[in-house]
């Protein structure tokens, strides 16, 4: 009666967590903003009570998060619409079919023999998707394919099974994240700031995005780089790169950090480029039974819409888009879709050449700095984009994140019932809450350290 009475307040929090998260999956409609947004700040608020007060309690809270993501088991996304293309690539995948040569519309013309339910998926994935060659990388279309091959013709079957190995990847992620949290030496209850975040619990278990996978990787490969365990490192980097492709931008972080960890320079590069072979050849291997030049062409093109056509919820853009339209009249998406990533590039080189890593923490900085430069410079920044760095800042002292993984929500003000329309008034709070917020922090550490 004792601990019953110890864990009543904790209990009822997490009963009331599965009663909105329940409604967040079998009842929520994406154009009711006002019910998602209420759903989702009470979960914060939830979310942020039930760590705070049981930071302590390890196996609680675990089993906590496990619970949350169990309520979405049976049901249909409803934020998203990927995961009917994931299906797609699946079915495609099994029947033998490489899901890189065509795009499902150029399929649907010659008849889509073999796929069975096809025009629902079509239906489903949208005309946008529908119209475009996959991106999605080699390690998650072999996931796609399980869930093909196990629950046959069903697509809710084939959501259970992809559902299931994101829950997996999560408990995963927690177990490396507080190894490597005890190796630096901060409390293990940071990564339950990932595990029991609505954001993540929604986006990755709710939504099916597999972000999930990938960080459970990453998080593995900082884990083994901290313990010198560098083949394992790479591999895990590299299995990370093969579900998305966004890790690739870390590998000049390394630099500053293997310098640090061999007595002369010329062994540090040495290991470096076995270490980069080593995350290379893993993804390679994984392209290897899709490699074609019809491949390389169709990745390519729709890599490149993300970056000079597509626009959603973008920081810096946005404001350099308004800019164009008062200077010369017209979007010019086209020339600057293409200068960011060579800005975010530059920044990245000057990270690894002129700052220091001394230590894994540094080098988690870096590649949190590196990331969110990335997004802040992005054309498009869909919600679940954030769960890289979201993981990273939980290693180092800054917070930020979590302000961004609640602000991101406003996002989804652009699904009306009337149809897609941006309100920009929320983009611009969304980022200025969050730059605000991580503004204070650095000066805020900075003060500290100057007073230490």
């Amino acid at each position: 009666m004792g601990k019953l009475n110890l864990y009543r307040i904790p209990l009822l929090m997490v009963a009331a967590s599965l009663v909105f998260y329940g409604s967040f999956a079998y009842q929520l409609e994406r154009s009711d903003f006002i019910k998602l947004f209420s759903l989702y700040a009470a979960l914060f608020f939830l979310f942020y009570k039930l760590v705070q007060l049981n930071a302590g309690n390890f196996k609680f809270l675990l089993w906590t998060g496990i619970a949350l993501r169990a309520v979405f088991i049976f049901s249909i996304p409803n934020l998203s619409q990927d995961f009917y293309r994931f299906l797609w690539d699946g079915r495609l995948l099994v029947q033998g079919i490489n899901p890189y040569l065509s795009t499902p519309d150029s399929f649907a013309s010659l008849g889509m023999t073999g796929i069975h339910q096809a025009q629902t998926l079509i239906d489903g994935m949208g005309t946008l998707n529908a119209g475009h060659y996959s991106n999605y990388p080699p390690l998650s279309q072999g996931i796609y394919a399980l869930a093909a091959l196990l629950a046959g013709k069903s697509i809710l079957g084939s959501v259970i099974v992809l559902r299931v190995i994101l829950i997996a990847a999560d408990i995963g992620t927690v177990l490396f994240g507080k190894k490597l949290l005890e190796k630096l030496q901060l409390p293990a209850h940071h990564i339950f700031w990932f595990f029991l975040n609505p954001f993540i619990i929604i986006e990755l278990t709710g939504n099916l995005h597999f972000e999930g996978v990938m960080v459970f990787f990453l998080v593995g490969a900082l884990y083994f780089l901290a313990t010198k365990k560098w083949l394992w490192s790479g591999v895990f980097l590299g299995l990370s790169v093969a579900t998305k492709l966004i890790p690739l931008v870390f590998l000049p972080l390394l630099l500053p950090y293997f310098i640090t960890q061999f007595p002369t320079k010329a062994a540090a590069l040495k290991k470096l480029i076995i270490y980069y072979i080593t995350v290379l050849a893993t993804v390679l291997v994984l392209f290897l039974p899709f490699l074609s030049e019809a491949f390389l062409q169709n990745f390519g093109k729709t890599l490149s819409l993300w970056f000079v056509t597509f626009e959603f919820n973008a920081g810096v853009y946005y404001l350099i888009r308004w800019i164009g339209f008062e200077t010369v009249g017209w979007n010019i998406i086209g020339t600057v879709g293409t200068i960011l990533p060579v800005i975010t590039l530059l920044f990245v080189l000057y990270l690894s050449l002129f700052r220091k890593a001394a230590s894994i923490r540094q080098l988690i900085v870096l590649m949190l700095l590196g990331m969110c430069l990335y997004l802040l410079l992005s054309t498009t920044v869909h919600p679940w984009y954030l769960t890289i760095p979201l993981v990273l800042s939980l290693f180092t002292r800054y917070r930020f994140m979590l302000v961004w993984s609640f602000m991101i929500v406003l996002s989804y003000a652009a699904y009306s019932p009337g149809g897609f329309q941006e309100h920009l008034w929320l983009v611009a709070l969304e980022y200025v809450v969050v730059l605000g917020y991580f503004i204070w922090e650095v000066k805020n550490h900075a003060m500290q350290s100057h007073g230490n």
